[in-house]
């Protein structure tokens, strides 16, 4: 009523109620009036639920219905051999497509099918590699997941890993490749836990499937004890840790006691990776071991003997997107411990034990315990129903217009909507640039970690030229990213050159969507070549970057990378919690882990915080003498010669005088302080 622009015709109505005159009901057409300019999906509602409808995914994929297709299930373990004998069929067949999760894996059957003259293609969201000089189409491809057509017809398909159909942000990929794919033979290799899954939805499409079982090829033993010193490490071992703070303090250990280590973890370029992979492969290299995190999980081939787990818990997002602490499941466990004796190393038998003692027990139940069964299959809005969607709603951003479909999306019971956040997060970022509803859903799809502030102020960059019309030349990436650049001096450069890398990635994966406005991508691409082998001097260097990060930081500052990992160590306690079958047992677990009758971690934050007070409050003299002398900053002989000049002191009355005067002149600052 206080407003200027109320219309007359509500005006009046509002008088006719203060005055009696009128009744409340009488607003309610300009109520609904003013709720269709709020929420515009009001007037087409229905339309908007049938675009939004996603029970019957198989429906959209009329290619695949018009053939009858045989469905083979590869279940086993990590090396069992599944994934050989789904690509023996692969290279036998007239035409054949294999669907991996890494870009890795890719190369690697890329690789091996044009070793054994079988031509094949490599096709990744960065780059397409022709086995045919002409760039003639083979008539193998090797690609990753998100990258297989579902229009070509082929005789064989291979999809690996398909227990990810279930990963919360890929696992629409594994749906659309399983009930996508036109092809007369569809192999699925993964965890057995998958196989009711992918029943169930081929009993949708009138599909059987015939499950071929695999046992591991090697033995795989769980030690009766841990490590607990890394002076017990042996030729061929394997630290696995979950964050990028215990492999930098990891390694530095190791190399401290004179051992040399190969280091690999999620953020390094596939060349890196590979190059670490070979030095550590290497019987000749003087390297024999391996700092990692669960990147080793699947994509490369060690020669591994065993695996050491030096912690059994690891940073995960909840529902919330918010950060927690857990243990691994079991899936994790498994997919990790059997990297150790692959069939066909020098090692023809697998262990798996933990750093510290108290660990040992939990994880000898995590991996005897069952591995959960897959229950549904992820899905994604897809670029043509967000455009059906933009036509009943033009006002609306990309953003809004994600929420309303995943708001008035209708799932069967074996299907979930994957995790939007990225995509909402990127849409909200270029959100004010001015670009049409095709471009923008293809920038906010790029594949990019947003924790990284370099590489999405680039996509920024990228797409504010992109909307001029302006092309964006090789020169033009070389002044953002300042290149050529030099061999990093220190942790924090080596995290900014592996942000440039990403950089390059995005650069390229654009290229091949918009290749008039990225024109340079074979440029880009030979320096990226560069960068990586940079990268892998810093990599060689780590202990050397530590060591310089550490000088160079602030006294007292203890950590060499952001605050977004763990401790590598929590204090043990025995706590009454919720074992993986929701069973309460008195075990121990950490007590920055767990509360009484719960399983699920409190954040990051609290653990780090709750963490840091246990150590204040139990690390004695003697336990930081035990601490410095594990982590290689003080020897034995060391330790003598402190006790040794300490206990002289002492006995002068030094130590004591100087105390009393510490004492004094302490005190005199404290009387000061208060007046």
């Amino acid at each position: 009523m206080e407003s200027s622009s109320v219309s007359a015709d509500l005006h009046i109505i509002l008088n006719d109620i203060c005055c009696g005159a009128g009744h409340v009901d009488d607003l309610f057409p300009f109520f609904l009036r003013h709720a269709k300019q709020i929420f515009p999906m009001l007037d087409c509602m229905d339309d908007l639920r049938k675009i939004s409808d996603l029970r019957l995914p198989p429906n959209w994929y009329p290619e695949a219905r018009a053939i009858q297709r045989k469905i083979i299930f590869h279940a086993g373990p990590t090396n069992s051999g599944k994934t050989y004998h789904a690509i023996q069929r692969f290279l036998s067949a007239k035409s054949g497509i294999y669907c991996g999760p890494l870009k890795l894996l890719a190369h690697e059957i890329f690789q091996k099918s044009n070793a054994a003259n079988v031509p094949c293609d490599l096709v990744t969201g960065e780059e397409r590699v022709y086995a045919n000089e002409d760039a003639r189409q083979a008539s193998h491809i090797a690609c990753t997941i998100e990258m297989c057509s579902t229009n070509t017809p082929y005789e064989v398909a291979v999809i690996d890993e398909i227990q990810m159909i279930r990963d919360p942000a890929r696992g629409w990929a594994w749906t659309r490749a399983l009930l996508g794919l036109s092809a007369e033979e569809i192999h699925v290799c993964g965890e057995a836990a998958a196989i009711d899954l992918v029943t169930e939805l081929m009993y949708t499409t009138g599909e059987e499937v015939e499950v071929r079982n695999y046992e591991r090829l090697t033995p795989l033993t769980v030690l009766d004890y841990a490590l607990e010193s890394l002076d017990n490490l042996r030729p061929g071992d394997c630290i696995v840790c979950f964050s990028k703070n215990d492999i930098y303090s990891v390694s530095r250990q190791v190399e401290a006691r004179g051992l040399e280590c190969a280091v690999i973890y999620g953020s390094l370029p596939p060349g890196t990776k590979l190059e670490q992979a070979k030095k550590f492969n290497d019987p000749d290299d003087p390297c024999k071991i391996l700092v990692a995190t669960d990147a080793i999980g699947m994509g490369l081939n060690l020669c591994i003997k065993r695996i050491i787990f030096n912690s059994i818990v690891k940073p995960t997002i909840n529902e919330k997107g918010e950060k927690e602490i857990d243990l691994i499941t079991t899936s994790q466990a498994l997919q990790i411990a059997g990297r150790a004796g692959r069939y066909g190393s020098s090692f023809k038998q697998g262990e798996v034990t933990t750093m510290h003692r108290d660990d040992l027990v939990q994880l000898k139940e995590i991996l005897s315990e069952p591995v959960r069964p897959v229950k549904a299959a992820g899905l994604h809005p897809t670029a043509e129903q967000i455009e059906m969607f933009a036509y009943h709603l033009p006002d609306a951003t990309l953003s809004n217009l994600i929420d309303i479909f995943v708001s008035l999306s209708q799932v069967d019971g074996l299907y979930f909507v994957c995790n939007i956040d990225d995509f909402k997060f990127l849409a909200d970022m270029i959100q004010h640039i001015p670009l049409n509803l095709r471009s923008r859903y293809v920038f906010c799809t790029a594949p990019l970690n947003r924790k990284e502030p370099f590489v999405c102020t680039t996509l920024l960059k990228f797409a504010r030229q992109f909307s001029r019309n302006e092309p964006l030349t090789f020169d033009w990436l070389c002044r953002h990213t300042k290149w050529p650049l030099a061999p990093p001096k220190n942790i924090k450069e080596l995290v900014h050159l592996e942000a440039v890398h990403d950089v390059f990635d995005l650069y390229l994966w654009l290229s091949y969507r918009f290749m008039d406005m990225f024109p340079d991508a074979a440029l880009v691409r030979s320096i990226q070549k560069k960068l990586d082998d940079i990268i892998q001097i810093g990599v060689c260097n780590i202990t050397k970057l530590i060591r310089a990060s550490q000088s160079s930081a602030a006294p007292g500052a203890a950590e060499v990378v952001p605050e977004d990992f763990p401790l590598s160590r929590t204090k043990r306690d025995s706590r009454v919690f919720s074992d993986h079958r929701g069973v309460k047992s008195p075990e121990p677990l950490s007590v920055a882990l767990e509360v009484p009758g719960e399983r699920r971690a409190r954040s990051l934050k609290a653990y780090r915080s709750s963490a840091r007070q246990e150590d204040l409050k139990s690390h004695g003299r003697g336990s930081l003498a035990n601490r410095l002398l594990r982590e290689g900053l003080l020897t034995q002989e060391m330790l003598r010669q402190l006790e040794s000049e300490w206990q002289d002191q002492h006995r002068s009355g030094r130590y004591g005088l100087a105390s009393k005067r510490d004492d004094e002149s302490s005190s005199k600052e404290t009387g000061k302080k208060k007046k």
